[in-house]
């Protein structure tokens, strides 16, 4: 029987031990053990019996710690069936995933797991079952994800330069009468709230269709929001309408909350918000409005995401005493988190110098 030498000697047999014991990998603190015999110079057999492997396999950890000290005692990962796709070929369909398909030529307007691997079947003459495309898209970093609503209308360009400049258009909205006081950025917006509510996804069990109740009438309120991410403050009415009048309520009830400083007001342009004869803005706020068909821009919309997936979804509400209620339940409880209200409404390039 051929003997063994362990050759790399910067552990002793006590280190070893002592690996062994602090080791998470069972497996490996077994080889390690076994090291630890051969070097207090036990044969290989009563070595690898010892730690239940046979004389070869132990054998075969000698050699493999001698070359990669403790680290060649991991077990290695297999490495697989080889690709059907070259990383060219991935890459191509990972291009093909983010532009999205093309009606024309694809005969789909999204991309599903069987519409991609006939597509790759074409292109390249590769057969690829439906899991396997599954697998490639999750190793290519793709996720299957909820989209988020776009205007056709959008100008890319202005969005980005909204936030470029954002600091500057802040600094434009400013009257001269609000030079040199404390400053606050405020975000505003309406929701309407109705019988016809929301549903939002729930846990339930695995292939089951779980139910939630739908109205099917039609009585409505309007939340007037906004909030201030800098102060974790919030301002909101319920009112029955979404016009110039509900609007100046809603400036009168922010300015009682601004208080000594100036607050820039950041809104869309809906005509309500548009200055004139029938909107009263306070001496204390400013209006700045955002580009056209850009409510991403607005951390408000997010905040109603949280409002109706928490507090407004999956209800029936009787009358619109009872709308206007829970409207003003879910926005006091909001409106007692601050932390929430920065978590949700803070944008990194929304950072101006108050």
């Amino acid at each position: 029987m051929a003997a063994i030498a362990i050759t790399r000697l910067e552990l002793s047999s006590a280190e070893l031990r002592q690996r062994a014991v602090r080791f998470g990998d069972p497996d490996v603190a077994r080889r390690l053990l076994a090291l630890a015999l051969v070097l207090e110079g036990r044969s290989r057999e009563d070595a690898a019996r010892s730690c239940g492997m046979d004389r070869q396999t132990l054998r075969d950890w000698v050699h493999r710690y001698n070359a990669q000290g403790v680290a060649g005692l991991r077990d290695r990962k297999a490495p697989g069936a080889k690709p059907k796709l070259s990383a060219e070929q991935e890459a191509e369909v990972a291009s093909w995933v983010r532009s999205g398909p093309d009606l024309a030529e694809d005969g789909v307007v999204r991309w599903r797991r069987c519409d991609l691997a006939r597509k790759i079947e074409r292109r390249f003459g590769v057969v690829l079952a439906e899991r396997s495309v599954g697998g490639l898209l999750r190793r290519l970093g793709f996720r299957r994800l909820s989209v988020r609503p776009q205007h056709p209308q959008q100008d890319g360009e202005a969005l980005e330069a909204h936030k470029k400049n954002f600091a500057a258009l802040v600094a434009g909205a400013l009257p001269d009468t609000a030079r040199g006081k404390p400053l606050e950025l405020w975000w505003q917006d309406e929701a309407r709230v109705g019988q016809q509510g929301t549903l939002t996804r729930v846990w339930a069990a695995k292939g089951s269709r779980p139910r939630a109740p739908r109205d099917q009438r039609h009585s409505w309120a309007y939340l007037f929001g906004a909030v201030c991410p800098s102060r974790g403050a919030a301002a909101a009415l319920v009112l029955p309408k979404a016009n110039a009048a509900a609007m100046t309520l809603h400036l009168a009830e922010i300015s009682g909350q601004v208080s000594d400083h100036h607050a820039v007001l950041i809104l869309d342009g809906a005509g309500w918000h548009q200055p004139g004869d029938k909107l009263v803005v306070p001496e204390n706020i400013s209006l700045l409005h955002l580009p056209p068909y850009c409510p991403e821009l607005n951390p408000v919309e997010n905040i109603w995401q949280f409002l109706r997936q928490n507090h407004l979804s999956h209800r029936v509400f009787d009358s619109y005493a009872a709308i206007v209620e829970a409207c003003c339940e879910a926005w006091n409880a909001l409106a007692q988190a601050p932390e929430i209200i920065r978590s949700i409404a803070s944008r990194s390039w929304a950072a101006v110098n108050v």
